[in-house]
């Protein structure tokens, strides 16, 4: 067998599964235990005698496409994950088997060239400097930059290092003097406490700011906190906002806390993993208001712009912040030689880095950027439309209005109640859903990722609901 006919047989076996997914022919998910999928698999045998190609190849490719969990199929509404456009999994192909590691850029010059592109288009839409082709130039002004990270942690923690280097030059050497703190909303992503821990500065200097009952920062309690961490001896490293957060998707007020942090003298750093993609709409760009006071900010290709996991992007205001992050040395890297491109490598925590900005930038060509503009605003009016459609059902509530594509629900009864139920749907197969805690309840939690999910999908689900309760009405009480 050739490299060509086995891509044959996994494309017609990918392009049956997605076809499937798509017309409700095959569940979202249909969970069975471990020690089966490796006995189907057949991972043992493979292992051992090899001869994974044609035939073999089929069997396998459709076992491992009968576990999967169908992101495709309009029923999925789940986690923050794309529901990947077609033209990305060929930039995938492509990158897989160059496998260029384009940190460096003689190792990957088409795909440096593209994740230049792709930051300057970001920072474009932002509303900051995009950096010159020229390095000479780059040198002469202040314009933005950044860098494609393999997920939103990375970017989140390479933010902070940025902000720590900003701060502190002499950090990266000298080591933290254990005085820094960090401000962030009650509501921020688990991914920056783990960044301060990593940083050592002790996720208990993290000063937490009180949200409003929609899940957003009050900003005018920023004064007092500031106050506190001057009172405790500390020196805030930087202030981090949600846009938007990720348990019900409410956008922070940018533009407050950003006049503020320009009046103090704080690093801004927005994670916009999820809801950055608002800004390539007209219509929703207003929910990130002020985010051109930032310092930095954080934003996902593979959560709203269709693009497979991961491709992240860490984007600054200010180049010279992310180009004096980090400071290292290695011989075979870091040498005179004559440069006809740019190296990513100084501006990242990883050296072997993908091409993700050709996955992504093979979805923006597809699509062109109205094109993902109109997916943004589908999935955010959908949202809006479930929420008109609930708020008509007296026993459904709804815990804020959608400002995202996220949207939360709750029926009569414990937090155990709401996971019995989610219990029940996941057991059916038709529909995914996830949970949540928010305003210390549990709610069953939306999240409109695939282009053709439909209200009419939503009516059912809540039907399947229905059926859970009347199956379960004990797990109701009280």
């Amino acid at each position: 067998m050739t490299f060509r006919s086995d891509l044959e047989i996994v494309a017609a076996a990918l392009d049956r599964q997605v076809s499937a997914a798509r017309e409700r022919r095959t569940p979202v998910l249909a969970q069975r235990p471990l020690v089966e999928l490796i006995e189907d698999l057949r991972l043992d045998c493979l292992a051992r005698e090899g001869g994974l190609t044609g035939d073999v190849l089929l069997r396998f490719t459709e076992a491992y496409l009968g576990s999967i969990i169908n992101l495709h199929q309009p029923g999925y509404m789940g986690h923050q994950v794309a529901v990947p456009h077609p033209s990305a999994s060929l930039g995938a192909l492509i990158d897989g088997l160059t496998n260029n590691p384009m940190a460096i850029y003689e190792m990957g010059p088409g795909a440096a060239a593209i994740e230049w592109f792709v930051i300057n288009w970001m920072l474009e839409k932002i509303g900051w400097t995009p950096a010159p082709i020229e390095a000479g130039k780059r040198a002469e002004r202040i314009c933005g930059g950044g860098v494609l990270t393999h997920g939103g942690s990375l970017a989140n923690l390479t933010a902070l290092i940025a902000a720590r280097s900003a701060l502190r030059p002499d950090a990266w050497h000298q080591g933290d003097q254990g005085d820094l703190a960090v401000i962030a909303p009650e509501s921020n992503h688990y991914s920056i406490d783990r960044a301060v821990g990593i940083l050592g500065i002790g996720t208990r200097n993290i000063y937490r700011v009180p949200c409003d009952a929609r899940g957003a920062m009050r900003p005018e309690t920023l004064p007092q906190i500031l106050e506190r961490i001057q009172a405790d001896g500390r020196t805030p490293l930087a202030l981090v906002a949600n846009a938007c957060s990720t348990s019900v998707g409410v956008y922070d007020p940018l533009r407050p806390i950003g006049e503020f942090c320009r009046e103090c003298g704080i690093w801004f750093h927005v994670d916009g993993a999820h809801g950055a993609s608002a800004l390539l709409s007209t219509e929703y760009r207003h929910r990130l208001d002020g985010v051109e006071l930032a310092s930095s900010l954080t934003w996902d290709a593979h959560k709203m712009m269709r693009t497979p996991s991961v491709c992240a992007a860490l984007l600054v205001r200010d180049h010279r912040t992310i180009d004096s992050a980090f400071s290292q040395q290695a011989s075979y890297l870091f040498h005179d030689k004559e440069q006809l491109g740019f190296d990513f490598l100084h501006r990242s925590v990883e050296c072997t880095k993908s091409a993700m900005g050709l996955r992504f930038f093979m979805v923006l060509a597809a699509l062109g950027e109205q094109g993902l503009a109109r997916y943004v605003e589908h999935q955010y009016r959908l949202a809006e439309q479930v929420h008109d459609y609930l708020k008509g059902i007296d026993d459904i509530e709804v815990a804020v209005a959608p400002e995202s594509n996220i949207l939360c629900l709750r029926l009569p009864g414990t937090d155990a109640h709401q996971l019995t139920l989610r219990d029940g749907i996941l057991n059916r197969g038709d529909f995914y859903i996830t949970s949540t805690e928010f305003q210390g309840r549990r709610w069953l939690r939306l999240v409109f990722m695939n282009p053709e999910t439909t209200l009419d999908d939503v009516k059912r689900l809540v039907e399947q609901i229905r059926d859970t309760e009347r199956v379960n009405p004990d797990s109701a009480v009280y």
